[in-house]
């Protein structure tokens, strides 16, 4: 099925062009595995971009990327911090479980899917210190949030302070990493470091923003990234000819291609957004929309070839991407706007 005028998903939108060329340009003879040129260029490329020494792995979903840096922090008879309703806790179909070997997800409030150094101290302060309960071992925010919503500098801050204090590893889910670090403004290069602030490792999405199969895991002590390969082999996460991961990365750090696509696609759930009203349920700060709608008004949208998910009963989410055309964006925010 065709969709006319889409806002069903980051993941429906077309892969850029660039990365295309990419791959092509890739197609010829090279060491397999990561032993090959354009892997071999993640580590520096990647440093550059983030101002701090890192090294980055790639991997083909968002999952392993999340679950294999984790592995890094988690011992079995741990747990892993993050919100209710986060990624690793509500869409992974127990991956963490099963990628940690049973470690448990500990699940806190917060507003807008965030989590506040409040939030979670509410969650493991109850924690008796001694072998019958569960110990935290780190903590996985989402940027942006599971609702749109970016942490800013100042609360990355606090959380890596919090973090620091209490000996806790600090993950970030970054599915759409570069939406919200194109909200925050700036360059890409200070975008993109306000974005992650102190984070000990960002699984840094690709596919979402115009990407076809690649997303890439960063780590900020490049010690721990032996490790990952090792975890990476043993999950099947080691492709024969990563070098077209590995292209596909390139390509989106060239230019600053993925600052660009994410700044589109902001855009246009800001020109969404301006027909939305109070309808909004949550701030728009990256390139989601949750709206309140009810049936009758959601099928009469859907009337006009906007395809989108419903959001519980009384709401729905729109999504725009990288390719999201204005004229769409524009005509979806009146049509909401005369409902």
């Amino acid at each position: 099925m065709t969709l006319a005028k889409p806002f069903l998903s980051d993941n429906a939108a077309a892969v850029h062009p660039k990365l295309w060329e990419a791959m092509r340009a890739a197609d010829q003879p090279d060491n397999p595995y990561d032993g090959d040129r354009l892997s071999a260029e993640l580590d520096a490329r990647f440093t550059a971009l983030f101002g701090r020494e890192c090294a980055a792995l790639w991997v083909a979903t968002g999952t392993a990327a999340n679950c294999l840096a984790l592995g890094t922090m988690v011992q079995p008879h741990g747990g892993v911090v993050c919100h209710r309703e986060a990624h690793i806790e509500v869409d992974e179909g127990g991956a963490p479980g099963f990628f940690l070997h049973g470690a448990k997800l500990m699940l806190a409030e917060g507003e807008g899917a965030k989590l506040t150094p409040a939030d979670i101290a509410a969650l493991v302060d109850p924690i008796r210190d001694d072998v019958h309960q569960v110990q935290p071992h780190a903590i996985a925010i989402t940027q942006a949030s599971e609702y749109g919503r970016s942490y800013s500098p100042a609360e990355l801050a606090a959380l890596g302070d919090f973090a620091k204090e209490r000996r806790l590893g600090l993950h970030m889910d970054g599915a759409r990493f570069a939406n919200a670090a194109a909200f925050l403004g700036g360059s890409a290069a200070e975008a993109a470091r306000a974005a992650s602030g102190p984070v000990d490792s960002l699984a840094f999405g690709f596919i979402k923003n115009g990407g076809m199969g690649a997303e890439a895991v960063v780590l900020f002590d490049p010690e721990r990234a032996m490790e990952v390969r090792y975890r990476r082999k043993r999950a099947g996460h080691l492709q024969c000819k990563g070098r077209y991961l590995a292209a596909q990365i390139l390509a989106m750090l060239d230019g600053d291609l993925w600052h660009a696509n994410a700044a589109h696609a902001n855009a246009a759930a800001q020109e969404v957004a301006a027909g939305c009203a109070d309808r909004l349920l949550h701030p728009v700060e990256a390139n989601e929309l949750f709206v309140r709608l009810t049936a009758a008004e959601r099928e009469a949208l859907r009337a006009q070839d906007f395809a989108f998910y419903d959001w519980g009963a009384d709401s729905a989410r729109f999504v725009t991407a990288w390719n999201t055309r204005p004229e769409d964006a524009a005509a979806l925010g009146k049509a909401i706007a005369a409902l």
